[in-house]
């Protein structure tokens, strides 16, 4: 595996004095690598992200882009977010502008940009979240869904690296958690590694390669299927089990190899099972 992009070496922070939210947390963030953050609610998922971004000061504890530690000044956050964007739960904390486009453009202005640089970068994010038919639209005036869209193509226009999704799925309905999950498989294409938080962890055992479990101020990292395959781990972190480890162990017991990660591949594999065993 290449280095890491992004670590978190030993975090501490909390926001009163006695009452830590993290207690040493560690974290590698990998170029071309899914990573999914689980963890109750007030686990210390959102500081742990705040952290990453620069938006944050930890008590103790570093964190390195590039395997050099970020500097809290002007320009170190400067530099750290041309790499990472973060992106918050409620798209309304991050949109102010009059419209979509010129919200879009705020980070590649702020950026020094041309304006024919500025202009190909909104074009682009617009059309990555399918959002070009609205760029002249208030965001004010925008669904929940799209407002969710626009808060992510303000941080793609940046062409970072790593795009920080904080609970990225959450008030959207089914098809639009598909449509947010194609929408990251694209970016990743282009070369920027999504890594998100989520409370649903068959959402995360679908999509991530690793995941990062976050309660009571420590961070456990590993592969998708031996942390979620975890039962004590994840009744420790009060998270419910995923279904999938548990088909998986299922097909072994009868005989078969398949890891369907999602229902609609178990409902494909039972479906071909049962047309082999149909009459003729």
């Amino acid at each position: 595996m290449t280095p890491p992009v992004l670590e978190a070496r030993g975090l501490h922070f909390g926001y009163e004095p006695g009452r830590p939210v993290l207690t040493g947390a560690d974290l590698e963030l990998h170029a071309g690598r899914r990573v999914a953050v689980l963890g109750p609610n007030g686990g210390g998922k959102t500081t742990l992200f705040r952290l990453l971004a620069g938006a944050l000061v930890p008590d103790a504890g570093e964190v390195l882009l590039d395997g050099v530690p970020v500097r809290h000044t002007r320009a170190g956050r400067t530099a750290l977010r041309t790499q990472v964007q973060l992106v918050l739960q409620d798209p309304d904390d991050q949109l102010f502008a009059a419209t979509v486009a010129q919200d879009v453009s705020f980070g590649p202005v702020n950026m020094g940009l041309d304006d024919a640089a500025v202009h190909a970068r909104v074009d682009a994010a617009l059309a990555a979240l399918d959002l070009t038919a609205l760029a002249d639209r208030p965001p004010h005036l925008l669904s929940f869904g799209q407002k969710k869209r626009v808060a992510i193509a303000g941080a793609v226009a940046m062409a970072p690296r790593l795009l920080v999704l904080d609970e990225p799925t959450a008030g959207l309905d089914p098809a639009g958690v598909e449509a947010l999950l194609d929408t990251l498989a694209a970016l990743e294409v282009g070369g920027t590694t999504p890594v998100l938080s989520t409370h649903d962890v068959d959402l995360a055992h679908r999509w991530a390669a690793d995941v990062a479990v976050v309660a009571d101020g420590w961070v456990r990292t590993g592969p998708v299927d031996d942390l979620l395959g975890d039962p004590e781990l994840l009744r420790s972190a009060r998270l419910g089990p995923a279904w999938a480890p548990g088909v998986h162990r299922l097909l072994r017991a009868a005989g078969s190899d398949a890891r369907p990660r999602s229902a609609a591949e178990l409902h494909a594999l039972l479906a071909g099972q049962m047309a082999k065993r149909a009459p003729g």
